[in-house]
Formats: structure tokens, sequence, C-alpha cells
């Protein structure tokens, strides 16, 4: 490895640091409270480094966001390959989803709680090329294939992704942030909502 590549890799290393780091900071003092000055004390540089990397806090947070929407993208496309039916890719990956969830509860919160402007105006989101964007798209074309070989009925597929994923982060948020009830086991919730959720809009 030359020169160039070793400085290069320590760039990404160092990077990924920072951003490890910015997670745990979000996490522990809430968007409202987090500042590049107590990041930079945390990673011991000072922030002027940090500024080299990343404009401000939404700079980090919409680069924390992009790493969990590419590794989203990634798994929809391996399910993807790996099952033919859309049906059933779609029930994997929702379970997956949940799943990674419930055992990431930190780093759902920050992602999902800390800044609910992070990509703009509906308009801006849906014109700028985000890892978070492709992601929408991939789980919408698969819910258009769901209902072209009749799993549900002929609706807006749109419509009906952001129905499913308003129901899926109501039980994440619900076992995340309940912690004075009694709530059943994780994986029978699943089960259930799935059921309902597909037999409620099947053909």
């Amino acid at each position: 490895m030359g020169f160039r590549e070793r400085r290069q890799k320590h760039k990404e290393e160092f990077k990924t640091e920072i951003l490890e780091s910015a997670l745990s900071l979000f996490s522990e003092e809430g968007y409202a409270n987090f500042s590049m000055r107590k990041l930079a004390a945390r990673i011991d540089h000072s922030p002027t480094t940090i500024y080299l990397y990343f404009r401000d806090k939404d700079d980090l947070l919409f680069h924390i966001c992009e790493n969990l929407y590419a590794f989203m993208l990634r798994t929809l496309e391996e399910i993807r390959k790996t099952e033919s039916s859309p049906e059933q890719a779609l029930k994997d990956i929702i379970r997956g989803y949940i799943h990674y969830s419930l055992t990431h509860p930190e780093q759902y919160k920050v992602i999902f709680f800390s800044n609910p402007n992070l990509y703009g105006r509906p308009e801006e989101f849906t014109s700028r090329d985000t890892m978070s964007l492709r992601c929408w798209k991939k789980v919408s074309e698969l819910f258009d294939d769901c209902m072209k070989s009749g799993v549900f009925c002929p609706m807006d597929c749109d419509t009906l992704s952001i129905v499913f994923w308003s129901a899926i982060h109501g039980l994440i948020s619900s076992l995340i942030f309940t912690k004075d009830f009694p709530m059943p086991d994780p994986n029978v919730m699943t089960e259930i909502l799935l059921d309902g959720l597909f037999k409620g809009y099947s053909t």
C-alpha cells in the first residue's frame, strides 16, 4: 500500500471514529445538547479537526443516517436476490428491520427522534440522491411487486408503504420507550402485526 492509499485509509478510519463517537454523544446528550466541542473532547481532537470532515452536527447526523440506510439497502437487495416471492421477501425485510431496531435502540432513537427536518422539505427529499431515498424506492418497488403478484389489492404503493411503515415504527417505538408496562414478547407482536397488515390489505 502506497503513501496515498495509507493516507486515505487513515482518513476513512478517522471519519468512522468521529461518526461512532457522534452517535454515542447524540444518544447520551440528545440533539439539543450536542456540540462539536463536546465531540472534540470525546475523541481528543480539536473542533477544527472535526470541521475538516463535517460541517456541523446536522452533517454528522446526516452521515449517521445515511450509513444505516446504506446498510438497509444492501440487506434489501440481498433478500430480493435470494427470495423469489415478493410476499416472503417483504415479510423477511420487516422482521429483520424490527429485530435490528430493537437490538440497536439507541441508534434507532438518534436517527428517528433527533431532527425531523434533516432531509429538508418533502420535495427536497424526493429530488436529492440519498441512501434514504434509494432505500425508500426499493421498498416501494417491493410493494408494487406484491400488488402485481396479487398479495395486496390494487392501490397506490407509496401510500400502502407509508401505512406499513407507520405501523412498524409504532410497534418499535412502543417496545423501546415503554418501561413501566409488561409488554408482550416482541416476536409475538411482530407476527400479529404482520398477519393483520397482510390480511387487511390482501386481495
